[in-house]
């Protein structure tokens, strides 16, 4: 697939110059639980609903493999489906485009995705049920539109498929918190771990996820390991800021960084044509007392 516009000037030179929330203790989890499919030759899709200018998106498809597809979905500049969700757009995503997503994509990878522009209400008209081994979920915040998005996920995981829910504890998305809780409760979900916003969850026994994770002390190193029990189940709760794990290479990491534009002088602002003062002359100025500063000023000044 390619681009539906040309690129821009926008090139991120790293990961970490595309805007958005993937701190990296998720990137690690994504890192580790993707690995580990590869390693048991766990094949499928990836999908990701929700997905902002592309963090976690340019992440994740790093680990496909031949064969396999990544989806993604989000609203992007498109109309929402209802006024709390477009209030929602509005309020937290007002600078999101979609040419914004391909352009960053774009620097990392050869190829797009394919894009779903819309609301994840159709996402299950367009994933054949139990087609994905990891799903991400990340889009509206509201309950009913959480709590859709996971049905959605359970449907399209394939046995011994992994679900990531963003924001599951977060003040400001307590809508997140009611739909995760209740799946975890009423809805079989079981959660493998928690990280400091993301819970890591499958419908099957999250038990040898959890003792690999256990086990392997040098894995957990950089991070603070607590075992839990929620209505008599074990879970694993992460915390800390691990090394970022190796991330996909922007095919600008080497490019000269780009110029900004040239603000338009403020009244502060040296003349056109005339030196700005000195970076000595500007220490003077922060530290000296004014009596001081001027008295260097007159003995600077040209006479005759």
């Amino acid at each position: 697939m390619t681009a539906t516009t040309a690129p821009t000037a926008q090139r991120p030179r790293s990961l970490n110059d595309v805007k958005g929330w993937f701190p990296s203790l998720d990137q690690v989890l994504f890192d580790r639980f993707l690995t580990r499919q590869g390693r048991h030759e766990q094949r499928g899709d990836l999908l990701e609903m929700g997905v902002y200018l592309g963090k976690s998106a340019i992440f994740t498809a790093a680990y496909l493999h031949e064969g396999e597809r990544f989806t993604v979905c989000d609203l992007f500049d498109a109309d929402a489906p209802d006024e709390r969700n477009a209030a929602e757009a509005r309020k937290s995503y007002a600078t999101l485009t979609r040419t914004a997503f391909e352009q960053n994509y774009l620097a990392f990878h050869d190829e797009l995705p394919r894009v779903i522009q819309g609301p994840t209400s159709v996402v299950p008209g367009r994933v054949d049920p139990d087609s994905c081994r990891f799903v991400h979920v990340d889009a509206s915040h509201l309950y009913e539109h959480v709590a859709g998005d996971i049905d959605t996920a359970r449907t399209a995981l394939a046995p011994g498929g992994l679900v990531v829910l963003d924001d599951f504890r977060s003040e400001h998305t307590p809508g997140v918190a009611a739909a995760v809780w209740e799946a975890v409760f009423n809805r079989g979900l079981r959660p493998v771990c928690l990280s400091t916003q993301k819970l890591y969850g499958t419908w099957e026994d999250p038990g040898p996820l959890q003792d690999e994770l256990l086990a392997d002390e040098a894995w957990r190193s950089a991070t603070h390991t607590s075992v839990q029990e929620i209505a008599g189940r074990r879970v694993l709760r992460f915390s800390g800021k691990p090394p970022h794990p190796a991330a996909p290479r922007s095919r600008y990491a080497e490019g000269p960084r780009e110029s900004s534009p040239v603000p338009a002088p403020s009244s502060g602002s040296a003349a056109p044509g005339r030196p700005g003062p000195s970076p000595v002359r500007r220490l003077a100025a922060d530290v000296l007392p004014p009596v001081v500063t001027r008295a260097i000023r007159r003995r600077r000044r040209p006479t005759g």
